[in-house]
């Protein structure tokens, strides 16, 4: 019966979703061929921007989104034989600076002045790009998918202008077509602008968007129309060299110093217009951002998501399939912890307008150290979209051990032949965006192991203005494995309702508030007894100037199912089977973004396992000199007091961080990391230089320390270059 649910909603929901679809096709931009020459200076007196249409008369989205946006903006568009151009008036009102982090790229949306364009050039609803820019010039791109979600680590070569004057700012941009990818012949895309001020804490958005959804929602596009199909971007062949030195030591180990000589080669070649293969020889990521650390009181592995850029570009086909808890394909699995990843494949876009392709073969090295052989890795997924927005969606994933022979493995757990996962999922997404949902089965294929090798889950979301209520029940068997996934947790049944309930004062500080309750069970697949239980009781307030207040409390039940330290100090372990139950009262609380400090408070108290008690505190301070300098502290504090041989337990986690951006194209940043619960000191800093579009020299320097007694465990100085340049 349940799966017939998100057919029959879909079934349900085409009225809505047409005359959802009609109120926005009003919203129409004619585009036509540059008529001059377009200089990207931030001036507007070309007669190619003269005579373009303008869309303006935005809506505002935030706080409201029921009338005409306060602030005007003017936005223009062409294109000649090799650029899409965009121009835009952001008028401002009042005195003061505008409100920006620094002139990094891919910047926070909500701590920005800043305009942003969301293009379907697909016109399937589900997929597209963003370009924009904040009001100090940095500048922001994104691959879309999911129908509203932006992967900011996609970067690529366009190139763009911010001029401020008194009464406005400027935003000019030229995005060359052999940049994106688009349908072939189509001569209307789905497009809207978005814009977000801070000074008057407006969010508005030319064709209208409900105020539950970001302004990056596909399903609520205007359209793009061209005078003329858009031309063939013609041969599209890039490489992507890099050169590598560097020099490391291990202290610990009392190696001496081991240098680093390295090249390799990246190539991304356009099959189609909108098809894409790349191709990866030796590459190396030392440029990547360190983790940010996090406590760990967990019973179960923590997740730290993907940062390099081959793996998430236009990946999440592959990446997204399942729920967070049961991701089948986690890039990550490749080529970390001392393996070298020797070359690689991915082949990925879109058919058509209907079906969407994805295949990834990646060839990693042996392990020196551990012995761990080679390994290849292949992923395949395809994607058909149903209905309006909705999709069905295929993924296989075989990782294979080459020169098979675990009797020369030692000191190591065991590792299989192979392990190979074959899943199906259906997504819903209602064109009007207010039903959600997923249903998803996966099996898995690992030598002697058989039975209860499956996992199958589905939810359904409900999203109003008001109401947002949703279901997610989940079941993975004790046999279900997946060596190239995030599946933390094996052999249960899992439940989890939620209901939110919003009120929106008409006057007043507070824009909206209302309670959310949530609770989630788990179960032992073997007789459905309860191992664990949490239920929460949240108040949330978000005030008109965008700071917001939570405060809640929870009750918790845990059995656990194996022994468990909960401290993570390796004192001692808390028995298998026994049963723990507390509560806990928390409040959590983030400042207006429009400050130039701003800050994050959050703190819990109660019960602890084995009738403990305790005590968390978190804080993030930041601080800038807009534009240039950006300081942030990060502090984390845990005390639990437990009977012996635990006893009081207390640690700090602190990282301090410094953000300079001299200009748009010159960076440094510079991290450290104190973790107390790991007795480690890590320090990270990085010098990039963008040269030229897309085009990076990188000084990386690393540091980890043993804070008590004071001691050097290991450094490591790179130096790479990378240049992009196109055939």
């Amino acid at each position: 019966m349940f799966r017939k649910i998100p057919l029959l909603l879909c079934g349900l929901l085409i009225t809505v979703t047409v005359l959802a679809q009609k109120k926005n096709e009003s919203y129409q931009l004619q585009i036509r061929k540059a008529v001059s020459p377009v200089k990207i200076d931030g001036v507007i007196d070309e007669a190619a921007w003269i005579q373009a249409d303008v869309a303006n008369s935005f809506y505002m989205v935030l706080p409201m989104d029921t009338s005409m946006a306060r602030l005007r903006t003017d936005v223009r568009m062409t294109y000649d034989d090799k650029n899409l151009y965009l121009v835009v008036e952001n008028y401002t009102t009042g005195k003061g600076p505008y409100m920006v982090e620094s002139l990094r790229r891919d910047f926070a949306f909500l701590k920005n002045d800043n305009f942003l364009l969301f293009m379907d050039p697909f016109d399937d609803q589900t997929n597209g790009f963003s370009f924009g820019a904040n009001a100090a010039g940095a500048q922001w791109d994104g691959l879309m998918y999911d129908g509203g979600k932006v992967d900011l680590s996609w970067d690529n070569k366009w190139v763009s202008v911010v001029k401020n004057y008194p009464d406005k700012w400027i935003f000019e941009a030229a995005i060359p077509f052999k940049t994106i990818r688009y349908k072939k012949g189509i001569t209307k895309w789905g497009i809207n602008f978005s814009r977000n001020d801070l000074k008057t804490t407006e969010k508005s958005a030319w064709a209208p968007v409900p105020r539950q959804f970001p302004t990056a929602s596909l399903a609520y596009t205007g359209n793009l129309v061209w005078d003329a199909a858009p031309p063939e971007a013609g041969a599209n062949v890039s490489l992507i060299p890099y050169l590598l030195g560097g020099i490391a030591k291990d202290y610990e180990k009392g190696n001496s110093e081991k240098y680093r000589r390295d090249a390799g080669l990246d190539a991304k070649i356009a099959v189609t217009s909108s098809l894409n293969l790349d191709l990866t020889v030796n590459p190396d990521f030392s440029q990547v951002d360190v983790d940010k650390q996090v406590t760990n009181l967990d019973r179960f592995e923590l997740f730290y998501p993907e940062k390099r850029q081959f793996f998430l570009e236009n990946g999440d086909q592959m990446s997204n399939f399942g729920y967070a808890t049961i991701r089948p394909f986690f890039s990550r699995r490749i080529g970390l912890g001392g393996v070298p990843i020797r070359f690689g494949a991915r082949l990925s876009g879109k058919l058509n307008k209907d079906w969407r392709l994805g295949i990834m073969n990646m060839q990693t090295g042996k392990q020196e150290e551990t012995g761990l052989p080679a390994q290849n890795f292949t992923v395949a997924a395809l994607q058909r979209r149903v209905f309006s927005r909705s999709n069905v969606g295929f993924i296989f994933i075989n990782k294979e051990s080459i020169n098979y022979d675990p009797g020369k493995i030692t000191d190591m757990p065991a590792y299989n032949k192979y392990n190979r996962n074959i899943g199906l999922e259906y997504n819903l997404a209602s064109s009007n965006n207010f039903w959600t949902g997923k249903a998803m089965f996966l099996k898995s294929y690992t030598p002697g192991k058989s039975g209860h090798d499956v996992a199958h889950a589905a939810n359904l979301q409900y999203t109003s203005k008001v109401w947002n209520v949703s279901w997610q029940h989940e079941y993975v068997g004790r046999n279900y494995n997946a060596e190239v996934g995030y599946v933390p947790r094996q052999g249960y049944v899992k439940i989890i309702p939620q209901v939110t309930r919003l009120f929106f004062p008409l006057s007043g500080q507070v824009l909206s508030h209302g309670p959310q309750v949530t609770s989630t069970w788990f179960f032992d697949e073997k007789d459905l007894h309860r191992t664990d239980n949490e239920t929460m009781l949240n108040y949330g307030i978000v005030f008109r100037k965008r700071n917001t207040l939570n405060i809640w409390v929870s009750n918790t039940y845990i059995q656990l199912l194996q022994p468990f330290d909960p401290t993570n100090s390796h004192k001692d372990s808390l028995a298998n089977g026994s049963r723990h139950n507390w509560n806990t009262v928390g409040v959590d609380y983030v400042s207006k973004p429009q400050s130039l400090f701003t800050y994050a408070l959050s703190a819990r108290y109660g019960g602890y396992y084995a009738d403990g008690t305790r005590l968390m505190t978190n804080t993030e301070l930041g601080y800038r000199f807009q534009p240039h300098v950006s300081v942030a502290l990060s502090a984390n504090y845990n005390q639990i007091d437990l009977p012996k041989p635990w006893g009081n337990t207390s640690f700090w986690l602190v990282g301090p961080r410094l953000d300079v951006t001299m200009t748009n194209t010159l960076f440094f940043t510079g991290f450290m990391q104190y973790n107390g619960q790991q007795k480690n000191m890590n320090l990270n800093t990085r010098f990039q230089w963008r040269y030229k579009p897309a085009s990076d020299l990188f000084i990386v320097y690393t540091d980890n320390y043993l804070p008590e007694p004071f001691y050097v465990k290991n450094r490591a100085l790179v130096l790479k270059l990378v240049y992009w340049f196109n055939i």
